[in-house]
């Protein structure tokens, strides 16, 4: 093999737990291994990213990779880690989702290789729904003992919780289900390996039973650590909720920032498993970083690697001149450049206030700008007192009491940038 997996994940921080054998299992020759992704919604989000990289790292350990969407387990809902059941999704919205999470996979995994190693994407749907009840609790369900099935400590959590609703049927069966998918995998494409988050664990041990008992055969399994965040704060989320892949529901701009504003002790961990560089590499970084850490160096690379990956070179263009902007030397050109769901990000919070097009078509003077119209500033006189210290700025341009303010200084035909000093922000919005 052109590496060795285990030890790759190993020493990146990437494994919780692994089966024995599986190490010498995979040093053998090339084996199929999968990773499940259930397709609640038409993205995946960084929650979802460790499971890509290790599908990617098994990739270019020279084995072939499976991303299973689960079309099927999609309908019953996992309940690892939940305390709620969750909404179920009909067929429809599932395919819908399947595809445009393909499309995204497709950045990390090389699907379309003429190498016998070549990505798959399945959907278990594919197979479960032609699966009848009596059919699955006959040929599967017989198989596996409620007394096994209860001590999963996903079973255990919530049947000892609070919660009043208890834990359905339905979630009750998803290990089942999810044991069976590796079955299904194992005999149909020699899928000896399934992989996933540390709470995984239960339903993918239920898996290898299965192929125990049913399939006579050996399955293994590798999970990884859940990440966490050294303060505490859930891993992926922000004020605005998950941060996504897809660039329209977290711009690259944002996303971007999210990597720039890790701490030192968390860019240190998310480098290793969020990027493909070389451990010598990764350790220099390392390493520079704790010469001189107010330089950021550690957080820039790591956002940098993961923008460009994630969405394109040109995004992370954008994403890193849209940056400057606000902490850094920039210009009115910089700023017209930006196109206006990135200004809008760049901007998000800043004081706002209207404006009509037809004054900035006759000309509108600094005062009018600055208080009279818009009360960024208390008051005129203020406003002449701060254009007279040469503290305020137009698109990032430096401005005296005599300017005018028209339509020519338009960003993406809308806004127009106030500024005093180098902190103190105001938008114009042209309506």
């Amino acid at each position: 093999m052109k590496k060795n997996f285990v030890q790759e994940l190993q020493w990146r921080g990437m494994v919780h737990d692994v089966m024995p054998g599986a190490e010498e299992h995979l040093m053998e020759g090339m084996r199929a291994a999968y990773v499940g992704i259930d397709p609640t919604a038409d993205s995946l989000h960084i929650g979802h990213l460790v499971s890509v990289m290790m599908l990617k790292h098994f990739q270019l350990a020279g084995h072939k990779p499976f991303a299973l969407v689960g079309g099927a387990t999609g309908m019953i809902g996992d309940p690892s880690g939940k305390s709620q059941e969750r909404n179920l999704l009909d067929e429809k919205t599932l395919r819908h989702n399947q595809e445009a999470i393909k499309e995204q996979l497709g950045r990390f995994l090389d699907f379309d290789s003429k190498e016998s190693n070549a990505a798959v994407l399945v959907n278990n749907y594919d197979w479960m729904k032609d699966f009848s009840f009596l059919d699955f609790i006959r040929d599967v369900g017989k198989h596996i003992t409620v007394n096994y099935m209860m001590a999963k400590d996903s079973v255990k959590k919530r049947l000892t919780s609070d919660a009043k609703e208890g834990m359905s049927f339905t979630e009750f069966t998803y290990q089942l289900v999810q044991g069976y998918d590796f079955l299904y995998l194992y005999q149909h494409h020699d899928c000896t390996l399934q992989m996933g988050g540390s709470d995984q664990w239960g339903n993918i041990t239920t898996g290898t039973e299965l192929i125990r008992r049913i399939g006579n055969g050996k399955g293994f399994a590798l999970t990884c650590p859940l990440i966490t965040k050294a303060d505490g704060t859930k891993f992926g989320k922000t004020e605005g909720g998950n941060v996504w892949l897809d660039a329209e529901r977290t711009s690259p701009y944002k996303f971007y920032q999210y990597w720039l504003n890790t701490s030192d002790e968390d860019a240190e961990k998310y480098i290793k498993i969020f990027t493909f560089l070389e451990r010598t590499e990764i350790e220099e970084l390392i390493n520079t970083h704790k010469e001189a850490p107010h330089t950021r160096a550690l957080q820039r690379r790591l956002a940098e690697e993961i923008t460009a990956m994630v969405h394109s070179k040109e995004d992370l263009e954008n994403a890193v001149r849209a940056s400057s902007i606000l902490f850094g030397k920039s210009t009115s050109k910089d700023l017209k450049q930006l196109d206006e769901k990135t200004f809008l990000d760049v901007f998000d919070g800043v004081p706002q206030g209207q404006i009509s097009k037809k004054e900035l078509e006759a000309g509108l003077d600094m005062i009018g700008a600055l208080a009279a119209k818009t009360g960024f500033l208390a008051s005129n006189g203020e406003a002449r007192r701060e254009l007279g210290q040469n503290s305020i700025s137009v698109n990032k341009e430096k401005v005296k009491e005599d300017y005018l303010i028209t339509v020519s200084d338009l960003i993406n035909d809308r806004f127009v940038l106030l500024q005093r000093g180098k902190k103190n922000y105001f938008v114009l919005v042209a309506e």
